[in-house]
């Protein structure tokens, strides 16, 4: 079991703030409008109760940062580990809260939007202020949250090998006979055994679900000789896991030894193409013409990676089109896949991050098939 990490300092969330809203000046925007969710979370260490009520952080350039709460709300905020590194300005229920944002904005400004900002207030401010407008902050600084320092890569490497420990215990239960939702269950205590505070998901596909990159768990029963995709992880320390192994229920048919064996060298290309300055769609290529090559590139039907921080999806994407350049201390997934409609899947996924010379993986299982009961 690892030691808990050391808190982030505000001077941490200082820096993130005064970072995002230099980094929206430079793409020529006013400001930064972050609402609850993962941004704010990154931001200021600050994750409200979600409720109706307006909650937003303005970042502007050279101006101090200003979080925007509804006064019940206020001394909740004034205790988030980031506080001491912005105002706190509240509203109260009653009042107009978009009158209360209104004074931090220029009138005529256009502003970033964290996505997950709720309509209503969007559309309040826009009222309020008629001559601003908005973009998402996804599309408008798609980095912004994408690079890791040490302190954020400490976690994410504890969350993998968490990830790792859970995996290798799946291995000593039975499959055969028992639901697929069992096994999940199993899967989600085992990562909050490992210290996860949070399981975001727990795939398991047997048999012709596993055709199915999204299927989750359901009520089909694991029979011998079932390819079984196990897809897991959430968050430890605040901060995400994800991989993905599959197992087969006794020994497998040649066909499935060659379909996995195929996706393990095609994961390994994907990992291998990744170093610094190289653009994200080279990861998706490597691991594409592995599969191309061996005849299954139209059964490899998604991107070959996923960023990961806050949350276990988040830029950047290694997909095709992609032209960012990776950069040490950016965290990613690498996990191409076949899908054979009817029949079974195979997924093989690690987190890997960049480092100054190359790549570093933050899982450390073997990708050999294993062989479960």
């Amino acid at each position: 079991m690892t030691s808990t990490p050391t808190p982030f300092t505000a001077a941490d969330y200082r820096a993130r703030m005064t970072r995002a809203a230099e980094s929206a000046a430079d793409a020529g925007l006013d400001g930064v409008l972050v609402a609850p969710g993962p941004d704010l979370v990154h931001l200021t260490g600050y994750r409200p109760v979600g409720t109706e009520r307006l909650t937003v952080l303005v970042l502007t350039a050279g101006q101090d940062p200003v979080l925007v709460v509804p006064t019940l709300e206020a001394p909740d905020a004034e205790a988030a580990p980031g506080a001491s590194a912005l105002t706190v300005r509240d509203w109260t229920d009653g009042k107009d809260p978009y009158a209360a944002v209104a004074p931090l904005l220029d009138v005529s400004g256009r502003f970033a939007v964290s996505d997950n900002t709720w309509a209503m207030h969007l559309l309040g401010l826009q009222r309020e202020l008629p001559g601003t407008s908005y973009v998402s902050l996804t599309e408008a600084l798609p980095m912004l949250r994408a690079v890791k320092d040490a302190r954020e890569l400490a976690r994410i490497e504890a969350a993998g090998a968490a990830a790792d420990e859970a995996y290798a215990e799946i291995l000593k239960v039975p499959f055969a006979g028992r639901e697929e939702t069992d096994v999940a269950a199993d899967l989600a205590a085992l990562l909050l055994r490992f210290g996860h505070s949070q399981v975001d998901f727990t795939v398991v596909g047997s048999g012709p679900n596993g055709a199915n990159p999204h299927h989750e768990a359901g009520d089909r029963t694991i029979v011998h000789g079932d390819m079984v995709v196990l897809d897991f992880g959430g968050l430890k320390h605040g901060y995400g896991s994800d991989t993905t192994r599959t197992v087969h229920v006794g020994e497998p048919s040649p066909a499935e030894q060659h379909v996995h064996d195929v996706v393990r060298e095609a994961q390994q290309a994907g990992v291998d193409a990744v170093r610094p300055g190289v653009a994200c769609q080279e990861v998706d290529r490597a691991a594409r013409e592995i599969i191309e090559a061996a005849g299954y590139g139209d059964l490899f039907v998604h991107r070959t990676g996923h960023g990961i921080g806050v949350t276990t999806h988040e830029p950047p994407y290694m997909i095709e089109g992609e032209d960012q350049p990776l950069v040490p201390g950016m965290c990613f997934s690498v996990e191409p896949g076949i899908y054979l409609p009817g029949r079974f899947g195979v997924r093989i996924e690690d987190i890997v991050t960049v480092t100054e010379d190359g790549v570093r993986r933050f899982n450390n299982t073997s990708r050999e098939m294993a062989i479960v009961e």
